[in-house]
């Protein structure tokens, strides 16, 4: 089947032309904005020759045909009428998709994320401690002086983190919002936990009748000052001259917002929070692991819908408010049994390619990330997905039985046991898990799942074989890839990209930057360097199929900060420049500027290995593949 054969079956199985609003594609796969998600036939798409997987993320059909092939398909579908738009067009157009509540929990999403990390840490520095103290260990009183500012501080300054991200997000300055987050925990205020304690400190009345305390672990009341003030600070500088605008402007938006926030918003949201956390302690301590087994049953749903982010909000109020967070544990048993449940198909099917997407897409989930586990596998066959959840259900209500609850917030199953070693809880964590993926993986194996039945299986095997023999390359020979970056390697199942942390394109490392260089990774010939510069393909003279992606959406750029320094067919040698960019560029964009080097043609190789880990200079090994 030729490219434009396979562009008509992807526009029919889309719904057709007058079903797709607009298509783009960036360095790996074809991005689609649809009118009617409910009119693609998703089975037939992931069935085509040369789609490797698809999924929606960010209100995208996003369609995995790899490097170089997506710009074939890309210009097929074009010629065949399909409407065009820019990267920033899709990203504004997807920012709609949904109704208020979607957009509002994706909102959500976008604030919290960004502050995970550092609650991560928080939650392994109390593991640490919490472990040292089960050994016996006596801390000297400096060292516990020392323990306490790594586990208190990101939830004493919490509110200040919140509105700097909230201001990011609503296009406020995020320099102005963190420091009027820090004036809602200012040491000149009562502490609101000290208050809160019963002790000699009080709230303190301002103009006699106004009670106010400082809102150290707020995060409500935070996030509503943060969108009103980054609303108030754009209506101020649309009406402030230029010239006096940097003066002016700061000045009258924390003037007031530090009023508002003290005063008015501060208070009143959070009475609402308290009322939240509430009810939110109450759903979790129903009465025979009942709350847990609802929110584990429901919680790949909600994943499903979109609207998954609202839990971050909650998972960050549990642990300011009593450092341990319930919630981990029980979207852990959901997220276990959603990977035991693709497993199961992977372990079961005698089709290659289903093989091929299982195993990775499993490791994804069990590394944090199900969605390439939900949309490549389960969904596509339902029952693994329905099964999946009954799982999650029972290893959710296990998880609240025992009484589980994590550390920190952000990371789940194999990364997930650190928030539970310092607990005294990784035993109990432990069962949890392996019970909900003995589930999922039962359920599935004996109910969920049937290979379609073939009618010339001979005939289909020797197809593959063909294949195979047809596009492997004869020149293939073990060789040693360099770093294209300078900076920490990160392992690419970490990486926040689906597509790349599953391995659907390919093994390899991801690299985070250190300097805004890309160099070429061995002597090669370009085979596909994008003019936005953010992505550059090669073919090394030993066979190895090699795409550097600098950043996550940075296609979204088109081209701000990112410089290309060779043109498609080049031949380059290793160590040479293949272009530059400006992380700053892309932190200032909201993006990820984690770098990705992977090898395409990985099912050409024996075996693609990373060999670097900490810190990478320019001209150390990092992947080795052999024949």
């Amino acid at each position: 089947m030729n490219n434009q054969e396979i562009a008509k079956k992807v526009i029919d199985a889309l719904g057709g032309r007058e079903n797709v609003n607009s298509v783009a594609h960036c360095a790996t796969r074809l991005r689609v904005m649809v009118k009617d998600e409910g009119k693609i036939n998703k089975e037939v798409i992931e069935n085509l020759e040369k789609v490797q997987g698809a999924f929606f993320n960010s209100g995208q059909y996003q369609i995995i045909f790899g490097t170089g092939t997506v710009n074939k398909m890309y210009d097929e579908v074009v010629a065949l009428g399909l409407p065009t738009s820019s990267k920033d067009d899709m990203k504004a157009e997807a920012a709609k998709q949904g109704n208020w509540f979607q957009r509002a929990i994706r909102t959500f999403g976008d604030v919290f994320v960004p502050i995970i990390p550092v609650i991560v840490a928080t939650g392994l520095f109390m593991g640490v401690r919490g472990l040292l103290t089960a050994l016996g260990m006596t801390l000297p009183a400096d060292v516990t002086t020392y323990t306490q500012i790594l586990t208190d501080t990101a939830f004493i300054i919490l509110p200040g983190l919140v509105v700097w991200s909230t201001f990011r997000v609503f296009g406020g300055n995020p320099a102005v919002g963190i420091v009027l987050g820090m004036m809602l925990v200012s040491g000149s205020l009562p502490n609101a936990w000290a208050v809160a304690s019963g002790g000699e400190v009080t709230a303190m009345n301002f103009f006699g009748f106004i009670p106010v305390v400082g809102l150290q672990g707020s995060v409500l009341p935070a996030f509503i000052i943060g969108v009103v003030g980054a609303k108030f600070e754009k209506a101020v500088r649309k009406v402030v001259p230029d010239v006096i605008d940097l003066l002016v402007t700061p000045f009258v938006t924390l003037l007031v917002m530090s009023i508002l926030g003290l005063f008015v918003i501060g208070p009143v949201f959070h009475v609402v929070e308290n009322y939240i956390l509430i009810a939110t302690k109450a759903i979790l301590s129903m009465p025979f692991g009942l709350g847990g087994f609802l929110i584990g049953g429901v919680h790949q749903l909600i994943v499903v819908s979109g609207v998954h982010h609202i839990f971050n909000l909650l998972e960050v109020q549990l642990l300011a408010a009593d450092h341990a967070n319930p919630f981990n544990a029980i979207i852990t048993a959901a997220m276990t049994a959603q990977g035991a449940a693709t497993v199961a198909v992977g372990v079961k099917t005698k089709n290659p390619k289903l093989k091929t997407l299982a195993f990775p897409a499993a490791l994804s989930a069990f590394l944090g990330i199900t969605e390439p586990a939900i949309f490549g596998v389960n969904l596509r066959f339902r029952k693994p997905f329905f099964l999946s959840l009954i799982a999650g259900a029972i290893g959710g209500g296990l998880a609240s039985i025992l009484g589980l609850a994590g550390t920190g917030n952000g990371i789940t199953i194999i990364p997930g046991t650190m928030l539970y070693i310092g607990n005294g809880q990784l035993t109990q964590y432990l069962l949890m898990v392996a019970v909900s993926f003995a589930l999922g993986f039962a359920l599935t194996y004996m109910f969920g799942y049937e290979d379609e039945v073939e009618a010339t299986p001979s005939a289909k095997q020797a197809e593959v074989v063909a294949e195979k023999e047809e596009v492997a390359p004869a020149t293939l020979q073990n060789e040693t890839l360099v770093t294209p970056i300078v900076g920490d390697v990160v392992a690419l199942a970490d990486v926040n990209d689906p597509v790349f942390s599953s391995g659907a394109m390919g093994q390899g490392i991801a690299v985070k930057p250190s300097q805004g260089v890309v160099y070429a990774p061995a002597d090669a010939e370009v085979s596909i360097a994008f003019p936005t510069g953010h992505a550059f393909g090669l073919k090394t003279t030993d066979g190895a199929e090699v795409l550097i992606h600098v950043g996550i959406d940075t296609v979204s750029m088109n081209g701000e900060g990112f410089e290309a320094k060779v043109a498609q067919g080049d031949k380059v040698k290793a160590g040479d420049v293949l272009g530059t960019f400006d992380s700053n560029k892309i932190a200032a964009a909201g993006l990820d500027d984690t770098t990705m080097v992977i090898v395409t043609n990985t099912a050409d190789y024996a075996s693609v290995a990373p060999v670097a880990t900490g810190s990478v200079a320019k001209g150390d090994a990092v992947i080795e593949v052999k024949i």
